[in-house]
């Protein structure tokens, strides 16, 4: 279904990579519906897509962890515009990184592998109930490049990174036949999300470079870059892409 018009449902909708996709639906002429967990970050976010649309910008406080706040969401949105025609889930999930398995205490290594499917999974479930009764959708979910790379010093996140894209491909199977599609963005770490702090115990300019040697093309994706593969996505162009995993990482994983 061509963005134009379509129900868009963004899960972290304040942060960057949230912020990014939903300007990008907006700028095509979405209808979008926006989830975070602070009211203040959201409605700044939602201030400035209202200057890009004339569609109307709905904001949604609520944790996309929680799977009773996301099914009373899911059907807001429902009772409000009548139908879901894309969801992202772009939430934070909490990590540590930068410190050897071996030292590392089991709960680090677990709280990313069990927060980023959780979320994903819930986020795609409630959106699905209803694709699925409309023939039509498109599930967006969200990876890393180190779901398909050997890398010290990621603790759990890479197993994480896998465990959505197995699940995308798990929920591509299942829903596919209803006509419902479920595809994975999967970048290398973004140039504009780098911050003060890097994940790794050096500093930024050498983490930035680091991070650049490791890709084919020695750069690193943009926010642009992500957004603009999501509209691709939904805008009627994929149609053959399911269970796929959109690789954004300048090469770092080459598969």
């Amino acid at each position: 279904m061509p963005v134009q018009g379509s129900v868009a449902v963004v899960y972290g909708a304040a942060g960057a990579i949230g912020s990014a996709v939903a300007s990008a639906f907006a700028a095509r002429g979405a209808r979008l519906f926006l989830a975070g967990r602070t009211d203040e970050h959201l409605s700044r976010t939602a201030a400035k897509l209202r200057d890009l649309t004339a569609e109307p910008v709905s904001t949604h406080v609520l944790d996309a962890a929680d799977p009773l706040a996301v099914e009373d969401f899911t059907r807001e949105v429902i009772s409000s515009a009548g139908r879901i025609d894309v969801v992202i889930n772009a939430v934070g999930i909490p990590l540590v990184q930068g410190i050897p398995l071996l030292e590392m205490p089991l709960a680090d290594l677990l709280d990313p592998l069990t927060a980023w499917p959780r979320t994903q999974f819930l986020t795609a479930r409630a959106a699905a109930g209803h694709m699925v009764r409309q023939q039509a959708g498109t599930i967006l979910t969200l990876s890393a490049s180190p779901a398909r790379m050997s890398l010290a010093g990621v603790g759990g996140f890479a197993a994480a990174c896998a465990a959505v894209e197995a699940l995308t491909r798990t929920l591509a199977a299942e829903l596919g036949p209803s006509g419902v599609r479920t595809v994975c963005l999967r970048p290398q770490r973004i140039a504009e999300t780098l911050g003060d702090t890097p994940d790794l115990p050096m500093p930024v300019s050498e983490f930035r470079t680091f991070l650049e040697s490791l890709t084919s093309s020695k750069t690193l994706p943009t926010l642009d870059d992500v957004a603009r593969a999501a509209v691709f996505l939904a805008d009627g162009g994929a149609e053959a892409m399911n269970g796929a995993v959109l690789n954004l990482s300048c090469g770092m994983s080459p598969d």
